[in-house]
């Protein structure tokens, strides 16, 4: 008999491509699975029901309640009596006080009968755990972040984070599998509570791929250079408004083009931006696109951007999966020097270009640099193209997911 498997995430299917490779994977792999989902983002729902229509495993999308804000502000409220009270808080009050569906998703997963449960993102934590006590199932994190090292000092963030750090703390422990999405992740739960996670990149399948490296042109001396950023949602601190000040310096003619949703604004604001140094007749602002076309609109461009600001501990930790989209995409990386990315830098070898965000005067250099070199582009863009199709791609990272619940399957026995 096969054993099941339920993803639970308080997020839209759209939002996570990390939870629909790793059911896809699962399903492939003979595994029973069941997906668990909340659609908290409107502007996602059309994505979400294509998805939904066209996967082979079974999606639950719980409706996103109403409230919601109100809630998670008297549990914090509550929470803080507690604390300053000297009591114990217990699991689900911290995680109703961190944010999210924590009460929907239990009672959506408590109906979901599984072997394992593997929660992603904190909000999941308590229905996953709930649901694998009921059931006598086994319990499993994958960690796309460090979620106790988010906070960004903004207000109400330390206690957040005090909340966030309680949940995992009490929960984790039980987990049977755990997976990080980056080395310096899996090292900081190590450190956190004991935990020793199995590296599995955030990568994409081959199939997401163009079917032929894309031609760039060669000419002579400084040449357009063609840069994109894409994300769910434009949002502030992700090294833009220096990659910005850097295009206005260079020698080159550079291009910026920003996808992502600008729900808050910020998008806007980098245009304003933009305007103020001259240059926004080369920067364009697009609107978001579905996880299955990110690869492919990546595959234009002659370099790809992963700036990370150093503005939370998580921050410095994470590999994002923009920089494995770039790659398939056989695109060039510039990469933010921060701990994890300055690490994964001398893997991609010419595929890569580190840079300081402190330093924009260096990284219009570095650009400059790239742009005014037919050759030294061609060989990034070709390096791209070998790393994404040799190394960093599902079809070769799935089977570290594969084994590692595999493994935990074998723990029970």
């Amino acid at each position: 008999m096969r054993h099941t498997v339920c993803l639970v995430s308080p997020g839209n299917l759209a939002s996570n491509p990390r939870l629909l490779k790793e059911a896809n994977a699962l399903h492939a792999a003979g595994y029973g699975v069941t997906v668990v989902v909340c659609a908290h983002r409107d502007a996602l729902r059309p994505f979400d029901d294509e998805i939904a229509a066209s996967v082979p495993w079974r999606a639950i999308r719980v409706t996103h309640p109403a409230g919601l804000h109100q809630r998670s502000r008297a549990a914090g409220w509550l929470a803080r009596r507690l604390t300053a009270a000297g009591r114990d808080i217990p699991v689900g009050l911290a995680a109703r006080a961190a944010g999210g569906p924590v009460a929907a998703l239990r009672r959506a997963v408590a109906s979901v009968r599984a072997d394992l449960y593997i929660a992603h993102y904190t909000a999941a934590l308590p229905a996953a755990a709930a649901a694998a006590r009921q059931h006598g199932g086994l319990l499993g994190f994958d960690a796309e972040d460090f979620h106790p090292g988010e906070g960004t000092g903004a207000a109400g963030e330390a206690f957040r984070m005090e909340m966030v750090a309680a949940v995992e703390r009490a929960v984790l422990p039980a987990c049977t599998h755990v997976t990080a999405a980056a080395p310096m992740i899996g090292e900081a739960y190590a450190k956190f509570c004991g935990l020793k996670p199995v590296t599995v990149l955030n990568v994409f399948p081959l199939a997401m791929a163009p079917t032929e490296p894309p031609w760039r042109a060669t000419g002579e001396g400084p040449s357009a250079l063609r840069a994109y950023w894409f994300s769910q949602t434009v949002g502030p601190d992700r090294g833009l408004q220096a990659f910005l000040h850097a295009m206005a310096r260079a020698e080159c003619r550079m291009t910026l083009d920003i996808r992502g949703g600008d729900r808050w604004g910020h998008g806007q604001a980098l245009m304003a931006l933009a305007q103020e140094l001259g240059i926004a007749a080369r920067v364009r602002l697009l609107p978001v696109a579905s996880p299955e076309e990110m690869v492919r609109a990546a595959a234009s461009y002659d370099v790809g951007l992963s700036l990370e600001g150093d503005v939370s501990f998580n921050r410095g930790l994470c590999l994002t999966n923009k920089i494995f989209t770039y790659l398939l995409a056989g695109v060039p990386v510039v990469l933010s020097d921060t701990p994890a990315q300055r690490a994964l830098a001398p893997e991609l070898g010419a595929a890569a270009c580190l840079v300081s965000l402190a330093d924009p005067d260096g990284m219009t250099a570095a650009l400059d640099r790239l742009a005014g070199s037919p050759a030294r582009l061609a060989e990034a863009a070709a390096t791209a193209w070998r790393l994404g199709r040799e190394r960093y791609n599902w079809d070769v990272e799935q089977h570290v997911l594969l084994r590692a619940v595999a493994a935990a399957f074998d723990s029970r026995r």
